[in-house]
């Protein structure tokens, strides 16, 4: 017999006492939601230590750091934990695995990622709590929020004893936002083809959206040489020089690129001079140039995001021929490197969606769409669409990912965990 969640309880899910009508919990899942408020302090004091340890994906030694500690919590949960390492010529952490075999349900892949965009050589923005609605910090949404999500949601379970006799692997990866490359993440996708569901838990866009479909990501470089001497002589015997080049040539991908559905290029490193050095360890570039000489060398790195493999290819190519054109007396290259493919939508990922959007309505909080595909960047959940039904943006909500504004959503974050409970609940039955 179903019963409506009690009162008490509807504060903490941002519904008013008039909603409760809507509402149809079952007995165990009402106290479900209960358990999640009653262990927020725990979950709040949790996430404010892990996103005060930098780990940018190049700090192996803080990414490690973050996955000791999210690892020691899955253990207290009953779940096998180990560490994938990965070969020192990747320059990258390695991966945090945690596991537990039954027969109950589906099987479940539940996908984070340990690392930030904030390299140690950043400035350290710790946790804030901005007041009663935000808190700030590095990585708070994007995605410690997500990781410390998925165990509050399980640490919930096991409160019950809801956990037991489930199938879940928890994969936290050490470099989702600067991958190491395909050998990063053969385990990733071995162990996921394993299961039935992928669940990803980067950023949520608020309580009413989840992502079925998700860009792609890719690498580009683009070298320029040119002839050097005397800035008197430019535009003449010397040519352009290479700094010009390279503004040709952003400025033809942005014209003859820029409007087209679903893809984007940035390029987000760019240096020129006589000389340039780049160190892919550090993402730190130098280079040497005076007023008077014309520069020599230049240097740009971007990414490509794109939605399937045919708008990749077509824009790689499109790339290709806008570099060929160089200005007189320079020379062009440009190279591309894959990273994350796209996550098409799919029927399946649509109904996944569904799944969720009942368990929103089941808790009074309203109906649960699919965000525009185009609104999202690349993510884990990727590597493994194409195997199984994938569902991502089920992690924190807040503003500002990548940035020194990134923000938390403190009055959103308890309902995303409960609603997280109560969908790998109903999963697992």
């Amino acid at each position: 017999m179903k019963k409506l969640l009690p009162l008490f309880l509807l504060g903490s899910l941002g519904v008013s006492a008039s909603g409760a009508s809507a509402q149809s919990l079952t007995k165990p899942e009402a106290t479900l939601v209960g358990t999640v408020t009653k262990q927020l302090p725990e979950t709040m004091s949790f996430l404010e230590k892990v996103v005060n340890i930098n780990s940018g994906t190049l700090n192996k030694e803080g990414v490690r750091q973050v996955g000791d500690l999210m690892g020691d919590e899955l253990k207290k949960l009953g779940f096998a934990v180990e560490w994938v390492p990965l070969p020192d010529s990747l320059n990258r952490a390695g991966h945090l695995v945690a596991t537990r075999t039954g027969k109950r349900g589906k099987k479940l892949f539940l996908i984070g990622h340990l690392d930030t965009v904030f390299e140690k050589s950043l400035p350290m923005e710790p946790y804030t709590r901005v007041n009663d609605t935000t808190a700030a910090g590095q990585g708070v949404n994007d995605m410690k929020g997500g990781d410390v999500l998925i165990i509050a949601a399980l640490k919930a379970m096991q409160t019950q004893k809801l956990l037991d006799d489930t199938s879940i692997t928890i994969y936290m990866t050490g470099d989702e936002e600067s991958s190491g490359g395909p050998e990063s993440r053969r385990d990733f996708i071995e162990r996921a083809r394993k299961n039935d569901i992928a669940l990803a838990f980067e950023g949520a866009q608020g309580l009413h959206n989840v992502t079925t479909g998700r860009r792609g990501s890719s690498s580009w470089t683009l070298t320029v040489k040119a002839r050097t001497g005397h800035s008197s002589r430019i535009f003449s015997d010397l040519g352009y020089g290479a700094i010009y080049e390279a503004a040709r040539v952003l400025t033809e991908f942005r014209r003859q690129l820029g409007q087209e559905q679903y893809l984007t290029f940035n390029p987000g490193l760019i240096v020129g001079g006589s000389s340039v050095k780049y160190d892919d360890k550090t993402a730190r570039a130098e280079t040497v140039g005076k007023t008077n000489i014309v520069a020599e060398s230049a240097l740009v790195k971007g990414d490509l995001r794109f939605l399937g493999e045919a708008q990749k290819e077509k824009a790689r190519a499109k790339m290709r021929e806008i570099v060929e054109k160089s200005l007189p007396l320079t020379g062009s290259k440009i190279t591309f490197a894959d990273g994350i493919p796209s996550m098409d939508p799919t029927p399946a990922n649509e109904n996944l969606r569904m799944i969720v959007d009942k368990v929103s309505r089941d808790m009074g909080l309203g109906p649960v769409g699919a965000v525009d595909p185009g609104s999202r960047g690349a993510g884990d959940v990727s590597f493994v669409a194409e195997f199984m039904p994938c569902l991502d943006g089920l992690g924190a909500s807040g503003k500002g990912a990548h940035s020194i504004e990134e923000t938390l959503n403190l009055k959103e974050y308890p309902v995303l965990i409960q609603r997280t409970a109560l969908l790998l609940y109903r999963l697992t039955r």
